[in-house]
């Protein structure tokens, strides 16, 4: 039997996701939106695109959770999108609400999934969903430090003019605003980006902590769909296919670095168990001062929700 993955949201990031794994042949994808038509519309144009690209996945959506029923990987994509001049802050109490509905009504339905959120803001969604879902802290992982340590590597190889493969980055913290992208682990070449970048390499690390509202500036009625759904799509494939690779996640803290109950992005091993292992990178000074201010913003932001 093939994996099944059920996408809840069926807006510009969730139907990018189910498109791409499905191309993928990862698995029967399931696209759910309290817009059924919508979703139902998204699913049937994705699995018009099959044939093309040799896959023999299946694909349907509508408004019916009971479509997820037995999935192996639920992502939640439901929520308001960030507007110009938001942040992501303001999001927090109506996509609180939304983000703990539409688990509440899908993990009872597939009791062994592995649940992975991208509603922002990203670590408090996190949050609501492990509380909302009942699920173990494995297997309940925000996507947050896949896409913006790609940002990070796009802009370090399109100012270094190089492959990107031959750019290594390390981002922890919150996603958005407060992300702790470590400079002192920017490679090219496994060179320090430092070295052949300079200042600029600062100039990045800031474009970088602001590449989400960029992209919402210049877009005016929308934010990124893209660059979040191919990190979507990394994680699945970690998982479907036990790949335990070491990923930048969103994932509860129960005594590491020095953190308890909050969800923020570290270095994790993914594979089919969820989160198999946390990597404990050893922060300096500022570092740790920086990471904890992302866990003191992210503690406030839950203090103000019912979840």
């Amino acid at each position: 039997m093939r994996s099944k993955i059920s996408i809840i949201g069926a807006g510009m990031v969730g139907a990018q996701t189910a498109s791409l794994i499905a191309q993928r042949n990862l698995g029967d994808v399931v696209l759910i939106d309290i817009e059924a038509d919508m979703a139902k519309g998204k699913a049937l144009d994705i699995l018009q695109s099959l044939p093309i690209v040799d896959s023999p996945v299946s694909v349907s959506g509508g408004g019916d959770y009971a479509l997820t029923k037995n999935s192996d990987i639920i992502v939640v994509v439901a929520g308001i999108p960030r507007k110009p001049g938001m942040t992501r802050e303001q999001l927090v109490e109506t996509n609180a609400k939304i983000v703990g509905d539409v688990t509440r009504k899908a993990a009872p339905l597939s009791k062994h999934a592995i649940l992975i959120v991208v509603t922002n803001p990203l670590d408090v969604m996190a949050y609501v969903a492990k509380k909302a879902s009942g699920f173990p802290k494995e297997r309940v992982i925000g996507m947050a430090g896949i896409l913006d340590s790609s940002r990070f590597r796009a802009f370090i190889a399109q100012e270094a003019h190089v492959h990107p493969k031959d750019v290594s980055v390390l981002v922890l913290g919150s996603h958005g605003e407060e992300m702790v992208p470590l400079e002192r682990f920017a490679l090219i070449n496994n060179k320090p980006a430092v070295d052949v970048l300079g200042k600029k390499l600062h100039d990045i690390v800031e474009r970088t902590k602001n590449a989400g509202a960029e992209i919402v500036s210049l877009l005016k009625t929308g934010s990124a769909y893209y660059a979040p759904a191919a990190a979507i799509t990394e994680m699945v494939e970690s998982i479907l296919k036990d790949q335990k690779k070491t990923l930048p996640c969103s994932v509860y803290l129960d005594g590491e670095y020095g953190v308890k109950d909050v969800y923020i992005g570290v270095p994790v091993v993914l594979g089919k168990h969820g989160v198999e292992k946390i990597i404990d990178v050893k922060l300096t000074a500022d570092e740790k001062k920086r990471f904890d201010g992302a866990v003191k913003s992210i503690q406030g932001m839950i203090a103000h929700i019912n979840v």
